[in-house]
């Protein structure tokens, strides 16, 4: 997916954001916008927005000193979270479909985003997800591609999220995968994040080794791409995921709710839907 004229401001938000979240100094956070704007002069649009969105936060680390401005708030999103974890076991166990109410959950989760400027309460918006209409549901040939699947590898999003990751994996009851990123970049999950999540539990946690925002393939590890190109199955959480693999050849399910206009319309989806997608199912025959 390429990068469109309207994730440009948006850039400028997330670095008057994190910059504010890191440093008291106006002069800082002014050094910091005056550097992301000199950037998107000359930012190449066909990049995704997640490669590009790598840049912004490498300024933000390189002027502030800070490398996770975002950590208190993952703790604090983390540990919301597995607050609710009990009641949402309980949820999945009691319904009608367990697989779809894990899927409904684990989607619900991805409004724990602070790379887009909206805010969110994580009990409303669960209650709401459990009872929305998917904009798009690939469901069955995901049912298909699990009974099949030896391996899944699962790609994270943001610190949180990946609790109700977790009730997924747990009923998929598959050998995951989950891979995280390499170093933080806003609130999504690092090694760490995962463990305290307690993804070490139900899957192996290894780091993408991108440094984006989401999973840009030039930018993964040798043992990532190996899991990638190899495992049954692959489940992508988020909106920075599907920046960066939308366009892949490979059969991918992307789990996300459309909280951008950029990714609404590339999805053909109007804002807040809640989606199943896969592509190039018939791929993997």
């Amino acid at each position: 997916m390429k990068t469109y004229l309207e994730c440009l401001p948006c850039f400028m938000n997330q670095a008057l954001r994190a910059g504010r979240m890191t440093t008291d100094d106006d002069a800082k956070v002014k050094k910091i916008l005056d550097e992301v704007g000199g950037m998107i002069k000359y930012m190449p649009m066909e990049k995704t927005p997640a490669e590009l969105g790598a840049n912004v936060y490498k300024i933000i680390r390189e002027i502030t000193g800070v490398n996770d401005p975002y950590k208190k708030i993952k703790q604090e999103n983390i540990a919301e979270a597995k607050a609710l974890y009990p009641k949402l076991k309980q949820i999945v166990a009691k319904s009608e479909n367990r697989l779809l109410t894990a899927i409904r959950i684990a989607i619900a989760g991805n409004v724990i985003d602070f790379g887009v400027n909206k805010t969110f309460s994580l009990v409303e918006d669960i209650s709401r997800i459990l009872e929305q209409k998917f904009a798009v549901l690939d469901f069955d040939i995901f049912v298909e591609e699990l009974k099949n699947a030896k391996s899944i590898l699962y790609l994270g999003d943001n610190a949180g999220e990946s609790v109700f990751d977790k009730l997924l994996i747990e009923e998929m009851n598959k050998p995951v995968t989950y891979a995280v990123r390499e170093i933080p970049v806003i609130n999504d999950l690092v090694i760490q994040d995962a463990i305290d999540s307690g993804l070490d539990e139900v899957a192996t946690i290894i780091s993408s080794g991108t440094t984006a925002p989401g999973t840009i393939l030039e930018l993964c590890n040798p043992e990532f791409i190996q899991k990638f190109n190899n495992a049954d199955m692959i489940i992508s959480k988020g909106q920075g995921n599907y920046e960066g693999l939308s366009e892949n050849n490979r059969s991918i399910f992307f789990l996300l709710k459309a909280k951008c206009p950029v990714i609404s319309k590339h999805l053909n989806v109007i804002e807040n839907d809640i989606v199943l997608k896969n592509i190039n199912h018939a791929k993997n025959d």
